[in-house]
């Protein structure tokens, strides 16, 4: 049986998906921070026939995270549920479980990335004061910036308005490095913060500007503050030489992280 959640369903739901605390990162982040009812945010449970919860669907805007333990969830409800929004445009989540919902898309782009933790904080660089966290005036230089990288060409860039949001509801951060005409240049970013945790993503620099270690400083100033809050950083990448820049300040892979991407 499936259901939608709401908020009397909040303790069995973050008991459910805690059990693998990062790979879920997405999942408690948003129900911690946007509940089970707002405009953008929906969330869906798949029970046992003891009334037991197996398996959770997150919707995101026009984004879907499926999670489950085995297969004695309701794959197709699940599947029904994401078809009946004509606007999705997502679905990502462990591989093993998103391998169920290739058939969803009849055209998709499949992107596979490690999934990585942060183990050893012991390998942050030092930074100085030009890397900055940003406020909600740096949102479009942050967007501009994202805008200008080939490697994230396959994925559609989050918009100014969401980047402001989660800024302003401390869902994440954004921490940055600018060149003497104040552009934005080198990027460091988290989102679906939880308590903790927090997923860091969208971490960029310029072409132009690479080979300077910005964005290692960028990140190790990022991570450093999160750990001071006692949280885990999680992140997942596809680019090796993106991965050698996180495994040399201390993350380790973990798993497999994949994004079913609709083409129309």
């Amino acid at each position: 049986m499936i259901r939608k959640l709401k908020e009397e369903d909040r303790k069995i739901t973050m008991d459910f998906v805690s059990k693998k605390p990062s790979i879920n990162l997405f999942i408690i982040g948003d129900i911690e921070n946007f509940g089970f009812d707002s405009e953008f945010q929906e969330v869906w449970g798949s029970f046992d026939e003891n009334n037991n919860i197996v398996g959770v669907l997150l919707r995101f805007n026009e984004n879907f995270i499926p999670y489950y333990e085995d297969s004695n969830v309701d794959i197709d409800g699940f599947k029904k549920i994401i078809a009946s929004h004509k606007n999705t445009k997502l679905i990502s989540g462990e591989k093993s479980i998103v391998s169920d919902f290739y058939d969803v898309f009849e055209s998709k782009k499949e992107k596979n990335s490690y999934f990585c933790e942060m183990i050893n904080s012991k390998k942050l660089l030092s930074w100085d004061e030009n890397v900055k966290i940003a406020s909600k005036n740096e949102a479009k230089g942050v967007y501009d910036l994202i805008d200008t990288i080939d490697e994230f060409k396959d994925t559609p860039n989050t918009p100014i308005k969401d980047i402001i949001r989660k800024i302003e509801d401390k869902s994440g951060r954004i921490y940055y490095v600018e060149n003497d005409n104040k552009e934005i240049i080198s990027v460091a970013q988290t989102t679906a913060e939880n308590t903790k945790l927090a997923m860091v993503v969208g971490v960029a620099t310029k072409k132009e500007y690479r080979k300077q270690g910005l964005v290692s400083k960028c990140l190790s100033r990022l991570c450093n503050d999160l750990l001071k809050e006692d949280k885990t950083l999680c992140l997942f990448y596809d680019n090796p030489k993106a991965g050698k820049i996180y495994h040399e300040i201390g993350f380790e892979t973990i798993g497999k992280w994949t994004m079913l991407i609709k083409e129309d």
